[in-house]
């Protein structure tokens, strides 16, 4: 018997796969503005962009404090 939900926790998706090429792109610490740059410098989905664009107004010492909030969000989370 296959768990379909680990699966999904594997970053199979291309949203997921974006969402890491921002991540390791950015330098940090960042703040949100400066991660939507890098999400449309890198040229990724107008999906990927509302993601970061909803983050809330702070500073992100590192990738891992991005990805928290993105997962919390009702996400999985991703592997970066």
């Amino acid at each position: 018997m296959t768990d379909t939900r680990a699966k999904h926790a594997l970053n199979d998706e291309p949203i997921n796969d974006e969402i890491a090429q921002v991540l390791r792109a950015v330098k940090y610490p960042a703040n949100k503005d400066s991660i939507v740059e890098a999400a449309r410098d890198a040229g990724v989905s107008n999906d990927v962009i509302t993601v970061f664009d909803g983050l809330p107004e702070q500073d992100y010492a590192d990738a891992d404090a991005v990805e928290q909030l993105i997962g919390s969000n009702g996400g999985p989370g991703i592997s970066i």
